[in-house]
């Protein structure tokens, strides 16, 4: 098929517009929202989508609620029946944001925690398939949990300078690994707290991305306003790891190997914690934005493949250098920019597709991909009729590449039509390059594949054309230290969209090629997801 016609000046103009001064940082619930949702409901129309939601309209309303802890707080932790004020070398302060960064999902005015015992329990994990228990049918209601973040990283028998690609994955991370795995199975432990040790490496990003979540916190609208999870979340330096773990005479070192054994138990560390929060809440509508080209075929035009991405950012916070607007222009303006412009290539043939395409900005992804979530869960047009999810997050700015990284590669057939799709641009797939991160989980299209849904989000690569073996996977490097989640990802100067448009493309033809198809990609077997979508479609 011939390629679309996509302007890299049109994506830019649209990262440009996102990204600006007055959109705020488009944080949901403020007015960068307000202005980003009315600009994309205005391309779409511009670019010839019609509303793709079944009432007529752009919009799904996405009820969520609001949580913002007051700063003035800290977290204690004291030698059990020792008292701190009295001996000061019996207890420690946590400061918040500086050690410590923590919130409720409780939608409670004030939430606390009052010489709660401490319990270490390693990567706080249960994995069956993997004979792995961490909590060994502990008693842990009302405990506060010291997680590791990430996968146990157990060593490979056969050469211990490498992990056992056996167990969790090797290097790829698993769903266990996900921090809000760790607060999940914390919460059915009926934990009072759950707080994660912050590595840099194994997190994939520094502490200062944790400490943006010291503001406003959302969650969606739950009929029991989050009483089921603990009262406490968060996430504490490594230095307040240490130091926590000396004042109980213990090593964190030695904790971290013990870790790694199946035989692993809770480690009570003979300390209590004490800490309060207390909470501004308000509720909101925010909104998911939602444009489709119908299908051609009328026996098939309500099956539907989704492109997805989102809209919002950081909004106003912390200055970096005098700057307080968290522009997100390539996380993830530049994403949306791509969204608009594919809806236009798409609304623009002759004959479309047999089957519609539903164009979904979503919002709330930096909040936990709660506005994909949401479609998931409550999606405008049947899961069981919607054959795909094509997600583009943070388009590449580098130049064109000679490879194609796939997120979770080999986890579906849409693996086989962005194969088909980059070789006919000369490009190979590689899975992600650095795998332990943990990015399967991170943007929109997980929630479609908890569901069942096959999903894929891919994009860019480090084999970038003219520049020297390694530049690629710097520039992704300097990216994530420099301006990830920071007031500096702004539009740079040197920005090169030749690549995006590349990547575009392969997600025009993909999602053409799968609305066309004679049957609906699947799961590779033995894939995670492959059951829920087999129940799904009856088989």
């Amino acid at each position: 098929m011939p390629p679309a016609a996509i302007s890299a000046q049109a994506v830019l103009d649209h990262t440009r517009v996102l990204s600006s001064n007055e959109y705020e940082g488009r944080a949901p619930g403020t007015r960068g929202e307000d202005l980003s949702v009315a600009y994309i409901e205005s391309e779409f129309r511009k670019a010839g989508l019609k509303p793709g939601n079944p009432d007529g309209t752009y919009i799904q309303q996405v009820p969520m609620v609001g949580i913002t802890p007051n700063p003035n707080t800290s977290l204690t932790f004291a030698k059990t029946g020792q008292n701190p004020a009295v001996t000061p070398s019996a207890g420690i302060t946590l400061n918040f944001k500086d050690d410590v960064v923590a919130w409720t999902k409780r939608v409670q005015p004030r939430v606390s925690i009052d010489k709660s015992d401490v319990v270490f329990i390693g990567y706080g994990v249960t994995a069956p398939e993997y004979q792995w228990d961490d909590y060994k049918g502990a008693d842990l209601a009302g405990k506060t949990l010291i997680v590791l973040v990430g996968d146990p990283p157990v060593p490979d028998p056969a050469d211990p300078k490498k992990l056992d690609p056996k167990m969790f994955g090797g290097r790829t991370m698993t769903y266990y690994g996900r921090w809000t795995y760790k607060y999940e199975i914390g919460a059915e432990q009926k934990a009072a707290a759950v707080l994660i040790v912050h590595e840099t490496e194994p997190a994939a990003y520094p502490f200062s991305v944790v400490q943006g979540k010291t503001k406003e916190q959302f969650d969606l609208v739950t009929a029991d306003n989050g009483a089921g999870r603990a009262a406490i979340e968060g996430w504490i330096s490594l230095e307040s790891a240490r130091n926590l773990c000396a004042l109980a005479g213990k090593d964190f070192a030695a904790l971290k190997r013990q870790a790694l054994s199946r035989a692993f138990k809770p480690v009570p560390l003979g300390v209590t914690a004490s800490m309060a929060l207390q909470n501004t809440i308000r509720t909101i509508r925010s909104r998911n934005v939602a444009g489709k080209v119908a299908g051609s075929d009328p026996s098939l035009r309500d099956e539907y493949v989704v492109l997805t991405s989102h809209w919002d950012h950081f909004g106003i916070g912390a200055p970096v250098d005098g700057d307080p607007v968290y522009h997100g222009a390539a996380d993830n303006a530049s994403g949306i920019g791509g969204l608009i412009e594919l809806g236009r290539a798409y609304a623009k043939l002759a004959t479309p597709p047999k089957r519609s395409l539903l164009f979904l900005a979503v919002t709330a992804e930096e909040q936990g991909l709660l506005g994909s979530d949401y479609y998931a869960r409550h999606p405008l047009y049947p899961l069981k009729r919607t054959l795909a999810a094509i997600n583009m997050d943070m388009l590449n700015t580098y130049g064109p590449a000679r490879d194609l990284e796939v997120v979770g590669l080999g986890n579906s057939d849409l693996d086989d039509y962005a194969r088909d799709a980059a070789a006919e641009q000369g490009r190979h797939l590689v899975p992600a390059q650095a795998p332990e991160a943990g990015g399967y989980f991170r943007s929109d299209h997980f929630p479609f594949a908890k569901q069942g849904v096959p999903a894929i989000n891919a994009g860019g690569g480090v084999e970038i054309i003219g520049k020297p073996a390694g530049w690629g996977r710097q520039a992704h490097d300097a990216y994530t230290a420099q301006r990830y989640h920071k007031p500096t990802d702004v539009i740079l100067p040197d920005w090169d969209l030749s690549g995006a448009i590349q990547d575009l493309q392969i997600y025009y033809v993909m999602g053409y090629r799968v609305a066309q198809a004679s049957k609906y990609p699947e799961w590779k077997p033995g894939t995670e997801f492959k059951a829920r979508r087999d129940a799904m479609m009856g088989k």
